[in-house]
């Protein structure tokens, strides 16, 4: 239960008001995780739960409002509903088995085989009629109130990733056991008091599971730290905020990067980020700048997005742009108006999320970087922060 979202498989269900989608959802977590009514449209915004779902493992399952909701607080709706598009690995279509499948979950399925994410026809309240088709493979008779096939529902959506290939790592291909690797953590105003944050957690727990030495030391200590360490590290990992201060202080023969760049790496395309950090050179005065991060919290001065993104931006280009910032599930659908758009890490969302979000932009043919690659990008390191990747540090030649 201590998997962190963005770690999890997040399963949407989908379909028209009243399906069944709250009372399914329900029956397949053994809660009573939404409300249920017969009145239509009374699941007004998408409801997540993260819990263990056997045989599936760790799982965040998102309930959403109906997709033919109507009237203008019905669009709103539905615009949040198609944003949990974007982040749902397993869908399921909720059906009414007494109406059949519509013209407009035909839609829906369309959809789901354009994003490519794997899906389910749920017929649901198969208890009130006694009229069945044959099913396809991806297709079952459920029903909420009886439990009917909702054991084997899940069993379904445990086959749909059942061949999801080897688990992904951040580290496993450049750092070995035994390497010495030194993790740069400033603690500032905006560090949260008593913990790391997420991707300074994970990379840690991960060079552990290696068997790599993680040796952890505040910026200002970073100097110091070096001068103690008999050993040559073999990588050194800094927050991207601190990337042209610690840049200097680590010897050239050192390997160096970002715990942006390896989450970049991790859940997104590097070189759709880098080649989009080479468009910090063609900016002009006046352009549109899209700042997003996937997490929510509260901003302070000083905040890396707010505030010191725009400034060592204006400093590094000389121009004058205009900003605009998002946080958490919200993302843009128009990106036209952008020159470029700088995104977080992504520690908070998960892969296809991420994915996403970078084939949106490049379908509307929208550059895109992220953090920690256009800081290296700003203080001239881009190419040292790549090299711990080997091959990926030639995409600079042809960005």
């Amino acid at each position: 239960m201590e998997t962190q979202s963005g770690e999890r498989i997040h399963i949407g269900f989908f379909g028209m008001r009243n399906a069944g989608k709250s009372s399914l959802v329900n029956a397949v977590t053994g809660q009573n995780l939404s409300v249920v009514s017969d009145v239509l449209g009374t699941t007004t915004d998408p409801v997540k739960k993260a819990m263990e779902l056997l045989p599936l493992g760790p799982v965040v399952i998102i309930d959403t409002p109906g997709l033919d909701d109507e009237g203008e607080l019905g669009n709103l709706r539905i615009k949040k509903a198609r944003q949990i598009l974007g982040m749902t690995d397993i869908a399921i279509l909720c059906v009414d088995a007494r109406a059949g499948i519509s013209d407009f979950d035909r839609e829906l399925v369309s959809v789901f085989e354009k994003k490519n994410i794997p899906y389910i026809v749920a017929y649901n309240k198969s208890d009130l009629t006694e009229t069945r088709k044959e099913l396809k493979e991806n297709e079952i008779y459920v029903s909420a109130k009886t439990g009917e096939n909702i054991t084997q529902l899940k069993e379904k959506m445990a086959t749909l990733l059942k061949d999801g290939g080897e688990e992904k790592k951040l580290l496993a291909d450049i750092v070995s056991k035994g390497d010495l690797v030194v993790m740069v953590i400033p603690i500032d105003a905006a560090a949260p008091k008593g913990r790391i944050i997420l991707p300074q957690q994970q990379t840690l727990r991960e060079l552990l599971d290696i068997g790599a030495t993680a040796v952890c030391c505040k910026d200002t200590e970073l100097s110091e730290t070096l001068s103690m360490i008999s050993k040559k590290p073999n990588l050194v990992i800094t927050d991207s905020q601190v990337f042209g201060k610690v840049s200097k202080i680590v010897p050239a023969d050192v390997m160096l990067t970002s715990f942006s760049i390896l989450f970049a790496r991790y859940k997104g395309n590097l070189e759709t980020l880098v080649r989009g950090a080479a468009e910090l050179d063609n900016l002009k005065d006046g352009d549109a700048v899209l700042i997003s991060e996937g997490c929510t919290h509260h901003r302070q001065c000083g905040d890396i997005g707010t505030g010191k993104l725009p400034k060592w931006i204006e400093e590094y280009t000389g121009k004058k742009l205009n900003y605009e910032f998002t946080m958490g599930t919200e993302f843009p659908e128009d990106l036209s108006k952008y020159s470029l758009i700088l995104h977080c890490g992504g520690c908070m969302l998960n892969a296809r999320e991420m994915q996403s979000r970078l084939g949106y932009s490049e379908d509307e043919q929208v550059p895109i970087t992220n953090y920690g690659v256009s800081i290296a990008q700003i203080n001239g390191i881009l190419k040292r922060s790549l090299e711990p990747f080997g091959d990926i540090a030639k995409i600079i030649k042809r960005s």
